[in-house]
């Protein structure tokens, strides 16, 4: 992981693929590890990237919400000289996947990111050259600043991140975990007044985000599209699933995505 786990850190579409439709259908069992989760569908969550070293390793996800553009988390602390890798469900070498392999022409960080309060917890990655979209590499919708998403509805995480605390290495399958939110009230009953509004809560129903899924997704389903709603950003140092995890959120963020996007 890509930071201090303090408490722990946890790390304009093009016409043709419309955000936050997969061509494959996602099947999510009690919605239709990640700790206590499932291997996804292969491709079924088109926008999950996994953010790598230049010797493949995996230390991060995020999520592309246009062919130029990919949303993580400013504790990942990518550099020009990772990879972003797009179309990917194993990431083990024996694969033989049709990935693409992007490289971040420039990093734009949130001009609040506050590692100590882990506030603001968002970058953006402007590719050097376009995602090809395509049926396994597809953008999310992006949740606007106006959007509500209420206490109790279950959402989505994904990612390679770790399916025990302890576990010795990431998973090789895109692992995913139905989620249920938290109003921030219920949520500063587990983790106090390191509880802000520019964070949103979801879990500690059986299933979590760990290290590794830092940056990654979570997606709710609005209009029949799956939107970005939270950044995964920190949590319990064990992956506790009994404890919610925290992520950065989207609705508070969006109007600042959308200055980076226009001005650059």
């Amino acid at each position: 992981m890509a930071f201090l786990w303090i408490v722990s850190c946890l790390a304009f579409v093009s016409t043709a693929y419309g955000c936050g439709v997969p061509a494959i259908t996602p099947e999510v069992s009690g919605y239709a590890r990640i700790v206590n989760g499932e291997e996804a569908v292969p491709h079924s969550w088109p926008w999950q990237v996994s953010l790598q070293q230049s010797n493949g390793f995996h230390f991060c996800g995020g999520s592309l919400i246009n062919e130029n553009w990919v949303v993580t988390a400013a504790h990942c602390n990518v550099m020009t000289y990772h990879r972003v890798i797009a179309g990917e469900h194993n990431k083990g070498s024996g694969s033989n996947e049709d990935v693409q392999i992007l490289k971040p022409a420039k990093v734009f960080t949130h001009p609040q990111w506050n590692p100590r309060t882990i506030n603001n917890d968002i970058s953006l990655i402007k590719l050097a050259t376009p995602a090809r979209l395509g049926t396994n590499i597809s953008p999310v919708c992006i949740a606007a600043s106006g959007d509500n998403f209420p206490a109790g509805m279950t959402c989505v995480t994904s990612g390679w991140g770790l399916t025990r605390y302890n576990a010795p290495s990431t998973p090789n399958l895109l692992q995913q975990a139905a989620l249920p939110l938290l109003s921030n009230e219920q949520c500063k009953s587990h983790w106090g007044s390191q509880i802000s509004n520019v964070m949103i809560c979801a879990g500690g129903a059986g299933a979590t985000s760990c290290m590794g899924d830092s940056g990654g997704p979570l997606v709710c389903q609005k209009d029949n599209a799956w939107t970005l709603v939270g950044i995964v950003s920190w949590g319990s140092s064990r992956c506790s699933t009994s404890t919610p995890a925290v992520y950065a959120r989207v609705t508070e963020l969006s109007s600042w995505v959308d200055q980076i996007l226009a001005a650059n």
